[in-house]
This record gives structure tokens, sequence and C-alpha cells, in this order.
């Protein structure tokens, strides 16, 4: 079963789940075993561990003695839960509700807010909007806690239910309340909701014949999609290009496979990533030529733009174009998800999305915690509320049970991205004055008008 960095695709997925891998069936003999009787389970307790035996003792007493009769399934699933939460922020157990949800987001297509979130300690925050997405356009931004919908306070509500409760029909209006870290009052924003259908690739001719690339996510044919808007621009450009911004912010990630292929697109030799876990299947090295012949931009010098809201997949392309020298990265460090999820059916509805395995650039960095440090940091100076919210910015390193970076990375590491650099002083609204909406991209852009051959030689 070949791992991806974010799930496997929910079609792929029920193509698997009628094999019954034996990984698959081993967990589900495991599962099955909770609700037995107390006979059967005396003859699974020899072979099993005591706390094994206090999970059922647990079970017992809630079934003999809870002030309500509790059901079965209540329990188990409970269990279940507490069990992937135990391990990792990105570790769940998939119903066929929340796989139909998953299907959904892979293919870019249903109707709500277009916004990923994160639950942490009880609270709804925001991991991301989409680019374009009616959250974008009413301006919620990454690192947004959002506590009522519609004047109901949703604190304490599971994540799938709150999600649940944004979503509706396209036209509908919701009034979100938000708390925004570096604000002293709470404010509501009122949204409608729309169909969302994400272009998980976009570009523009920008001038001085400079391409800009933004991928929005890596869902299926990414690396074509960037390909194709490759010969568009060259063809709008008279045949060539000065330089490309690949723009990878607020990219949460997706699929492994689309990242190695979009790394190939740029890189003709080498390491692209390697991904290892407790076994040898688990352990896979990916290099480039694997997809992609040659180059497609040899000598179209290059930058790579990232920031907080870039995760998984994006980490991988950003770390595999800097370490094989092939682009400038810029922006602001990453979020640092150095973890591979497989998704491992149990039934024919239901999953577990675990995580198997770590991946690391082709220098052998692991990105967990500490994430893609760019080469240049240039904060968001055209957001007035972006070194405030910076403060506050939720990275994999603030999430509970994180995976630990083997390298023990000092917490004076992870925060020294947050100092002030006097080389950027410019207000919001001065920026704005100048017609700069995107500074970090406008900077990347002057950056290759005036340095692109000079960027070319430094990174061969």
């Amino acid at each position: 079963m070949r791992p991806y960095n974010g799930v496997r695709s929910y079609r792929m997925f029920v193509r698997m789940k009628l094999a019954q891998p034996l990984r698959a069936a081993a967990l589900l003999t495991a599962v099955a075993l909770l609700p037995a009787t107390t006979a059967g389970f005396a003859q699974v307790e020899g072979r099993a561990s005591p706390e094994f035996a206090a999970l059922f003792a647990t079970y017992q007493r809630i079934k003999a003695s809870y002030v309500e009769p509790v059901e079965d399934e209540v329990l188990i699933r409970g269990a279940i839960d507490g069990m992937l939460a135990a391990l990792d922020p990105h570790s769940a157990y998939l119903d066929g509700a929340a796989l139909e949800r998953l299907e959904a987001m892979i293919d870019g297509n249903y109707q709500g807010l277009g916004i990923s979130v994160q639950m942490e300690d009880g609270a709804v925050k925001v991991v991301s909007p989409f680019k374009g997405s009616p959250a974008d356009a009413a301006g919620i931004k990454a690192g947004d806690y959002i506590t009522h919908l519609d004047g109901k306070l949703i604190y304490g509500l599971e994540l799938d239910e709150a999600v649940r409760q944004m979503r509706g029909p396209a036209g509908t209006a919701i009034t979100l309340s938000i708390f925004r870290p570096g604000r002293d009052e709470p404010f509501e924003v009122s949204v409608t909701r729309g169909l969302i259908e994400l272009e998980p690739v976009t570009h523009e001719l920008a001038d001085g014949g400079i391409g800009v690339i933004s991928v929005n996510e890596f869902s299926r044919d990414v690396g074509v999609d960037v390909s194709t808007a490759l010969t568009e621009l060259r063809g709008e450009a008279g045949g060539r290009l000065n330089g490309l911004v690949l723009d990878l912010r607020r990219n949460p990630g997706g699929s492994l496979d689309e990242a190695v292929a979009l790394s190939d697109l740029f890189l003709d030799h080498g390491q692209i990533v390697s991904q290892r876990g407790r076994t040898r299947r688990d352990s896979i090295f990916y290099e480039a030529e694997s997809i992609y012949p040659g180059d497609v931009a040899a000598g179209v010098p290059m930058i790579v733009l990232i920031d907080v809201g870039s995760a998984s997949a994006s980490e991988i392309v950003a770390g595999a174009l800097q370490d094989q020298r092939r682009a400038l990265v810029m922006g602001e460090r990453s979020f640092g998800k150095g973890s591979v999820q497989t998704l491992l059916p149990l039934t024919r509805d239901a999953a577990l999305k675990l995580t198997t395995a770590r991946y690391y650039t082709p220098s052998g960095r692991s990105v967990q915690e500490g994430g893609i440090e760019p080469d240049i940091r240039v904060p968001q100076l055209s957001d007035p509320d972006a070194a405030r919210r910076q403060q506050y910015a939720l990275r994999e390193s603030d999430l509970r049970r994180h995976l630990v970076n083997e390298v023990d990375l000092e917490d004076e590491a992870l925060e020294a991205d947050r100092a002030p650099d006097p080389r950027f002083s410019a207000t919001a609204e001065e920026l704005a004055a100048q017609g700069i909406e995107d500074f970090q991209l406008d900077y990347a852009l002057k950056t290759l008008r005036r340095t692109g051959s000079a960027i070319v030689a430094a990174r061969r």
C-alpha cells in the first residue's frame, strides 16, 4: 500500500478496500475484540497486555454503573478515537461521513466556506482559507479562532460537527464570530457560502516576462497542470521566460506523488524526498527523472514562496528545490509537517488514517516541527495584521502530541524567524499607497528582475 503525504484519494480507497490487505485485516481483528464477551475476552487476555485488560474492565464498569445506559457503539468509537488521539494530531478514524468529506476535499468540489480548520484545545482554529474561497474574500486569516456560528457557541464541539454546520447550500449566509490574536476585541464576519471548486493550479505572466504559478493544493494531476501552465506562460511571453515564481503559500499539502511529480519537473538529477517508517515497505526513496525527463524550465531563475500555511507536500517541494540548489526559497518558515499518512481500510465504510512514516529532504533534513527555513525571510508587510498574527501562528510544533524532530530542535531556533528585520519596515498603508497588495510576491518579482541571472549562477 503506497503511502501518501496527505491521504489516498477516496476512489482509490474504494477500489482497494475490497482487497482487504493483511495489515487492514489485522487492525480489524484488534478492533473487533473490544466488544467481546467476558469469556471471549479471557481467551485474548493471555496474549494481551495488562493495559488491554484495564481497557475491558473500564468498558464493563461503564456498562454496569454509568448513570444512563450507554450503547456499545459510543464506547467503542470513543476508545478508538482515544487511541488515535494519543498518537499524533494527524491519525484518525474515518467512517462513512468522514470519508465522504475526504472525497469532497480531494475533488475540490463542495458547498461551503472554503477553509482548512484544526481543533485546538476545544476551539476551532483556521489553518488556512483556500485562495479565492468565500472565506478568503471575507478576510478570514490563518490563525483566526472561530468561536460562534450565527451567534451559537461552538467551543467544545466535535470538529466534524463544527465543519458540518459551516457547510451548507451555496448562496446562503452564515455569521462567524472571530477572535484574532493581536486584536483586543472579537468581531463578526458574514460569509456567503459558495460552490468551492478549487483550482489546484493558477498562473499569470508578470511584467518583465516572469511567470507566476500558484499551486493551491496537491490534488490529482498537479504536476501535469503546472507543466501545462509553463507551456502557456512561455506562449504569452513570446517563447522565453525570464524568471519563475512558484507560489506555495497557504498550500496545506495533499498527495505525496504529486509533490514528487512537481519537484521532478524542475530537477534533472538527485533525490527528491525520502520517507522512512518502521518497516522496509514504508521506507521509500524518490529520485529525479522518475516521472519527467530533464528540467522543464532549465536556465530560468526560480523563486519558491512559502509561509506558515505551507505544509506537508508543499514542504517536500520547497525542501527538494532548496537542497538541490534549483530555486531560492523566500517568505516565512513553513508549517513543519514532516509525516506521511496512509489510509488503511478496516471495513467497507471505515478506515484508519494512520501516520506510517517521516519524510526527509535530499540533504537528510526532517522538516518535522522546524519546517522549511527560507533562504531569504520576507514578511507579508501588506497585511496589517500579519506581524501580530505571526506571534500566534499555528504550526506543527504547537499541536498536541506532534511527532518530535529527531534532531531535538531548540525552541530558540524555532522562534528565530519572529525577530524583526530592519530591511522590511514599510507599513501596509504605505504599500497600499504604492499599489502593492502582496508584498512577498512583489519582492520576489523585483528580486528576479534585478538579479535573475545571478540566482541561476548561485544555485548551481
